[in-house]
C-alpha cells in the first residue's frame, strides 16, 4: 500500500478525526480545571499595612487569606513605632490571589550602631564633617587650656569619656573638648 492511498483511506481519516476530537475535549477539560483551581477572575485587595504592628498585620492578613513574609529590618525610621511595618510588597491596593505572600520590611527597635572615628588631635574644622558624615550630632563644645587652638582633645557621650572605636547609635550627640590656644 502506498503512502498516498494510506493517507486518503477511511481508517486513517477516522483515526485523525478521533485524535482531533480527543485533543479538543482534553483541552476544554484542562481549561475548565485551570479556571477552577486558580480561581480565575477572583482577586483579593492587599490592605495597607504601613505603621501597623506585627500582631495586627498577622490578624489582618489571615482575615484576607494572605501570607506574611518578613524580609528584613531597614534603617530605623523615627516616624514609625518600633517593629511596625514601614514597607510592603505588593503595595496596598494591589489585586492578588488567595494565599499570596506579602513581603514586609519592619522598623527596627533603634538606630544601628556606628563606630566613632578617631578625631583626637585633629582640628574642629576637620572633625566636624567627619562626624556629620557618619550622622553624629555635635553637642556641647568645651574649651580647656591647651596650646592647640580648636584641636579636639576629648569626646564625651552622656557625660562619659568616649574613646575612638566605641559603638554608638546613629544620630547620637557627641560633646567635644577642644583646646583654647592658651598655655
Amino acid at each position: 500500500m502506498s503512502l498516498v492511498k494510506f493517507l486518503t483511506s477511511k481508517v486513517f481519516l477516522k483515526q485523525l478525526a478521533l485524535a482531533i476530537v480527543a485533543i479538543v475535549v482534553l483541552s476544554f477539560i484542562m481549561l475548565k480545571w485551570l479556571n477552577m483551581t486558580t480561581n480565575h477572575g477572583e482577586f483579593i485587595v492587599v490592605p495597607d499595612l504601613k505603621g501597623k504592628s506585627i500582631e495586627t498585620v498577622k490578624i489582618e492578613l489571615n482575615d484576607n487569606d494572605l501570607a506574611m513574609e518578613i524580609q528584613d529590618s531597614a534603617n530605623y525610621n523615627p516616624n514609625y513605632p518600633k517593629y511596625s511595618v514601614i514597607e510592603q510588597s505588593p503595595v496596598a491596593g494591589s489585586q492578588v490571589k488567595e494565599n499570596r505572600k506579602i513581603y514586609l520590611i519592619l522598623n527596627p527597635s533603634g538606630y544601628r550602631k556606628v563606630e566613632v572615628p578617631n578625631i583626637l588631635k585633629r582640628t574642629f574644622r576637620q572633625a566636624k564633617p567627619q562626624l556629620q558624615a557618619l550622622e553624629f550630632k555635635i553637642g556641647n563644645i568645651t574649651y580647656i587650656d591647651n596650646i592647640g587652638k580648636d584641636v579636639v582633645l576629648g569626646m564625651k557621650y552622656k557625660d562619659e569619656t568616649l574613646k575612638p572605636g566605641a559603638m554608638l547609635p546613629l544620630t547620637s550627640t557627641i560633646d567635644l573638648v577642644l583646646g583654647n590656644g592658651n598655655r
